[in-house]
């Protein structure tokens, strides 16, 4: 077996995909994020995307905290960052249980169906923040897509959009939120037999690319109003949706 994957149609997926992982980290285009692993997933495995992702992923968290962590919602983080351990530990016992498949459907269809409902029926300017259950319900279905394909942001997006937080209080909150999930992946990927040495060598491959995806992220980020930061964040969303809903069901 050879050390690395060497497949070119592997790596003329996975150069977009971490781009636009890295991308979504900061926030700017962020609903493209979840693009990553089924772009990836066209050349190999999604269990084999999803670990190769995972170190790069490391390296995106922490220069995104880097440049954010001051700008966190505490009190969001206290209520979200519970419920998407919660997931990941859900995640973990399901891993072997539920295909991803199944699990791409479900996100994809739940995804455009709160993008149509969001569209049909916008939110007025006097509504009140969705209830904190809902957060925590959400916040949970978030860590376990994410323990699956690093899929988390379009579920999370249902609870923390209607809250219409500034562009750089978003992307802060989601940062904290995304860095503690991803970091609390990395024992039960080893221990599903997913972290190993040809894994790990390609992902250092694509390293480069990590620190790339987030410098254009935050350079674009500060610069983008508040009414097309989210509108981006929408078509992301779209995209994301439709395309796991297709893999999901064909």
């Amino acid at each position: 077996m050879p050390a690395l994957i060497t497949d070119p149609w592997f790596y003329a997926v996975a150069i977009p995909a971490v781009l636009l992982m890295g991308l979504s980290k900061t926030g700017f285009g962020a609903g493209f994020g979840a693009l990553a692993v089924p772009l990836m997933a066209l050349a190999v495995p999604v269990p084999q995307a999803a670990a190769i992702m995972l170190p790069l992923l490391a390296i995106m968290d922490a220069l995104g905290l880097m440049a954010f962590i001051k700008e966190v919602d505490r009190k969001l983080i206290r209520l979200l960052l519970p419920a998407g351990l919660l997931g990941t530990v859900v995640g973990t016992l399901l891993f072997g249980v539920l295909s991803a498949k199944v699990v791409a459907a479900v996100v994809g269809g739940i995804t455009l169906l709160f993008l149509a409902i969001r569209t049909l029926f916008p939110p007025r300017a006097d509504a009140p923040p969705p209830p904190r259950w809902l957060g925590f319900v959400l916040g949970t279905v978030s860590g376990f897509t994410s323990f699956v394909a690093h899929a988390g942001g379009p579920p999370i997006g249902f609870y923390v959009l209607p809250l219409k937080l500034d562009p750089v209080r978003f992307t802060a909150t989601m940062a904290v939120f995304f860095a503690a999930v991803n970091a609390s992946k990395w024992i039960p990927y080893a221990w599903l037999g997913l972290i190993d040495g040809r894994n790990l060598a390609t992902s250092a491959v694509l390293a480069p690319l990590a620190p790339v995806g987030v410098w254009l992220g935050i350079k674009l980020v500060r610069r983008v109003p508040q009414q097309l930061f989210y509108r981006l964040f929408s078509i992301g969303m779209l995209l994301t949706g439709s395309k796991l809903l297709w893999d999901g069901l064909r």
